[in-house]
């Protein structure tokens, strides 16, 4: 995909399209053939090889915030940043309602651009980044109220990248326009799962969002699911 222009500026047209009126957001996931986005140990960043990494990094390029969990932040300690391709950084929006992003956490380096952490009024925030508040629910920071309080704040396109759980959490609360999913053609067998949303009791209420399938280069398969236009259910 890195050398057919094309294929790129067609799936991210829908992010230079996007309504200035609302927020526009994508959510990223990265799994195997069996659904695993990590070993039982914990072990993540090879799962989608460098084109997977490049189809990442290229997203971070298209919007003005990355979202991510404090977990993911803990597990990976990512920079957040494009390194590997050509584009501006964006912002860094750390979810973290009870205090646990460490001062060393490489997301917090000035020198690629603001870090800020969604809290609470009571949650401690390390020095280099900056605090916005959002009163919890339930001991949770509402997703929703996360996107409007961004889109307020001038963040219009966001990226929520990770992890899972944090990612299934915006799918389920319908906070999602977009979701790319690079499948690797890789076995784990075991190790953490992808998605989980809130059971449903028969297929009629799954998900069935249009989409479309992209081949990077290196056999990892890229779908691009639009959210907002759901397919009619398959009838026999």
């Amino acid at each position: 995909m890195a050398g057919d222009d094309a294929i790129v500026k067609s799936i991210f047209a829908p992010f230079l399209a996007a309504a200035p009126s609302r927020p526009f957001v994508v959510a990223q996931l990265g799994q195997s053939l069996d659904g695993r986005i990590a070993t039982a140990g914990g072990a993540a960043q090879t799962v989608n090889g460098p084109a997977g990494l490049d189809h990442l990094h290229r997203l971070r390029a298209h919007v003005d915030a990355v979202v991510v969990g404090v977990g993911t932040i803990i597990a990976d300690d990512p920079q957040l940043t494009v390194r590997r391709v050509a584009g501006p950084n964006p912002a860094r929006v750390v979810i973290d309602a009870s205090g646990r992003l460490p001062p060393q956490a490489r997301c917090l380096d000035p020198a690629s651009g603001g870090c800020f952490v969604i809290c609470t009024e009571r949650t401690r925030v390390p020095a280099a980044a900056s605090a916005i508040e959002i009163k919890a629910v339930d001991g949770t920071i509402p997703p929703r109220a996360i996107i409007d309080t961004l889109f307020a704040s001038g963040f219009r396109r966001l990226l929520v990248e990770g992890g899972a759980r944090t990612i299934s959490r915006f799918i389920d609360a319908r906070c999602i326009d977009r979701l790319h999913v690079t499948v690797a053609p890789l076995i784990i067998g075991s190790g953490q799962s992808g998605l989980e949303l809130r059971p449903i009791a028969d297929l009629a209420q799954a998900l069935r969002p249009a989409a479309r399938v992209v081949i990077l280069d290196d056999g990892n398969v890229l779908f691009d699911c639009d959210l907002r236009s759901p397919v009619r259910a398959f009838e026999e």
